[in-house]
């Protein structure tokens, strides 16, 4: 599959790696958060809506910090644009640097989001606690609540970016989104 799935392929492509219901809940979620916000700064829309819900697709392997580096090894087993890995191996935290990588067993790689499609899926994962919207501020307090405070600080920088790439707060455009929706993913939401 070279070309960007459509939200229906992606749902298909979830269920039969054997991603949980509760999964397929959450990034139905960040795909609308994200949608939101790509809308407002003329990001690219499918690739953002298809980078939100495979970000999580290393969670059929494993839930903890390797989901990003597991998705992205299937995502090019799977012969998916190399735009659309890059979301999924860029999307954990708000980012981590080689050096962080390394600390955490990671392979060496700058997994700090570049692009604005993968700074903006990055971002809507951090504003989704589950299936439920939070603001940055409440995904900071998460953050430094877990003694993680410079991805605290890297997340919030990032929300102040894709605030000004969209002329208003994100926090402000997370408000206004109908989570239900239409579409394969109206289902689990």
């Amino acid at each position: 599959m070279s070309t960007i799935p459509s939200e229906e392929e992606c749902i298909r492509l979830l269920i039969e790696e054997g991603v949980s219901t509760g999964v397929v809940a959450h990034v139905c979620t960040v795909m609308r958060v994200a949608e939101a916000i790509a809308m407002r700064c003329s990001a690219d829309l499918s690739l953002v809506r298809s980078g939100a819900l495979l970000h999580d697709l290393g969670r059929s392997r494993t839930h903890d910090i390797r989901h990003g580096v597991e998705g992205a090894r299937r995502a090019r087993e799977l012969g998916l644009p190399e735009s659309l890995v890059m979301i999924i191996q860029k999307h954990v935290g708000a980012g981590i640097t080689p050096e962080n990588a390394r600390d955490l067993g990671l392979p060496p790689l700058d997994y700090v989001p570049s692009t604005l499609e993968e700074m903006i899926v990055c971002h809507a994962d951090n504003l989704v606690d589950d299936d439920k919207v939070i603001t940055s501020q409440d995904a900071y307090l998460d953050y430094a609540g877990k003694g993680l405070e410079e991805q605290g600080r890297r997340m919030l920088d990032m929300h102040r970016t894709l605030s000004e790439a969209c002329g208003m707060d994100v926090d402000e455009i997370t408000k206004a989104i109908d989570l239900k929706g239409q579409g394969p993913c109206s289902n689990y939401l």
